[in-house]
């Protein structure tokens, strides 16, 4: 199982919360070293196969590996609500009501009009099935908070945790199942670029 984020977003290059981006050209540059890797670490005999959100960066970001990706709208980034399109620092300055709760409880947390962490791991069911009934090696293009609750589940640890779990932009995550877990490597791509902090 290979999890990643989307390539850069132009959202991600501002800081920005949540909305349907396009790729920046750093995101675009690291959609083909994803689907360089992809080639030299799949197993000759089987067919990748490829999953991911419904939302643009995604999608993009899948499309130099298949031109039809299964896309689940259960591997949408959480839904930041009213928050939306702003960055942390307006929603530290502009609902400091809003940033104070979801600081003290990052989890649980429910933006206005918008997601929890727990509402996430809830959505998420069907597709950690599906995943765990795989036979073929899967790749995972989704959003920062959707992978954490995903590497938390198959890494065993707690849901608490999400929030915290690292998954950096430009980052293959490979979870290799075995007898007692999964084992874990991890490996950072082509073009490195600062993480902003936005997406979950």
């Amino acid at each position: 199982i290979w999890l990643t984020r989307h390539g850069q977003s132009d959202y991600n290059q501002h800081g920005r919360i949540g909305g349907d981006p396009e790729l920046s050209p750093a995101g675009e540059e690291y959609a083909k070293h994803l689907a360089e890797f992809v080639r030299k670490n799949a197993p000759r005999d089987q067919e990748v196969a490829v999953w991911t959100s419904t939302l643009r960066r995604t999608i993009q970001t899948a499309t130099k590996i298949t031109r039809s990706p299964r896309t689940w709208r259960a591997l949408d980034e959480i839904d930041a609500g009213v928050c939306d399109g702003m960055t942390y620092d307006q929603v530290r300055i502009e609902m400091p009501d809003v940033w104070a709760a979801r600081s003290a409880d990052k989890f649980r947390y429910r933006y206005p009009r918008g997601e929890s962490y727990e509402d996430v791991i809830q959505r998420l069911d069907p597709v950690i099935i599906q995943l765990e009934r795989q036979r073929s090696p899967t790749l995972v293009i989704a959003h920062q908070a959707v992978l954490r609750a995903i590497y938390a589940y198959l890494m065993d640890r707690p849901p608490s945790e999400c929030p915290s779990i690292s998954v950096p932009l430009h980052t293959v995550i490979q979870l290799t199942p075995t007898a007692y877990g999964c084992e874990e490597k991890r490996f950072a791509l082509p073009p490195h670029v600062e993480d902003q902090g936005a997406g979950g």
